[in-house]
């Protein structure tokens, strides 16, 4: 399933003195919320009779606000017997940033929300309700449907299919994190340590797998290829 991100994203104000230690505590809460995201779910929850997976658009960067937004109007309307998850799909990324190496969490869909609820039906009451609850919930601006919600039309969520379900909750379980770094093949970097420390080459290889780089650097007047962790370049 393809999706595009289709919502206008409105400009947030920015925060003023007063708002730096609330903005501090939702980095807070937003941290302890990644960390319940990686929540095991059952092989037989995953693919459980009447129950299915939807997209639901959110705006850019608020993905994890209108996750806890969701369960706190899943709490209120006592909907849990009708919406049974609600994730923001992530994977875990090694990051090299100025000679550091960092786990971060990198979204696999971002301004998008994974849920499963029961199997949202054409002309069924219950479905018609939970998804109106869900649309309408706060940051929500709409389930990825088969139709544009144009004036007086109410495009249906489209489910997931059962493989696009299994391969995002897949790249979400991976044991070894990607690495991702700052330059590329061809690119001009700078050895910022070991015995060429200062020397400038350009990528020839990068073995993501085992951390390293090769880099061809100039030596007594020919390029000499050098294999490097990607702790000891950075980018020019």
């Amino acid at each position: 399933m393809e999706l595009q991100d289709t919502v206008d994203h409105e400009a947030l104000p920015e925060a003023g003195p007063d708002e730096v230690g609330q903005q501090s505590t939702t980095r807070r809460r937003g941290r302890r919320e990644e960390q319940e995201e990686q929540d095991q779910i059952s092989d037989e929850e995953i693919s459980a009779a009447g129950r299915s997976w939807y997209f639901v658009n959110t705006y850019s960067g608020h993905e994890y606000k209108v996750r806890h937004a969701i369960k706190a109007t899943i709490d209120q309307m006592d909907a849990s017997d009708a919406v049974f998850h609600v994730i923001v799909p992530t994977e875990d990324e090694i990051e090299i940033r100025e000679g550091q190496r960092r786990t971060v969490k990198r979204k696999l869909y971002p301004g998008y929300v994974l849920i499963q609820t029961i199997t949202l039906e054409e002309g069924n009451a219950e479905s018609d309700s939970l998804w109106h609850m869900i649309r309408n919930t706060s940051g929500v601006t709409g389930f990825v449907s088969a139709g544009s919600e144009l004036a007086g039309s109410t495009p249906k969520p489209v489910a997931l299919t059962q493989d696009e379900v299994n391969n995002i909750l897949r790249a979400m379980r991976m044991e070894q994190p990607r690495v991702r770094v700052g330059f590329q093949v061809g690119e001009s970097i700078r050895i910022s340590s070991g015995p060429f420390e200062d020397l400038v080459g350009s990528v020839e290889e990068i073995n993501t797998e085992k951390g390293k780089v090769r880099v061809l650097v100039s030596m007594l007047g020919r390029e000499t290829p050098v294999e490097l962790d990607f702790l000891q370049v950075e980018k020019l």
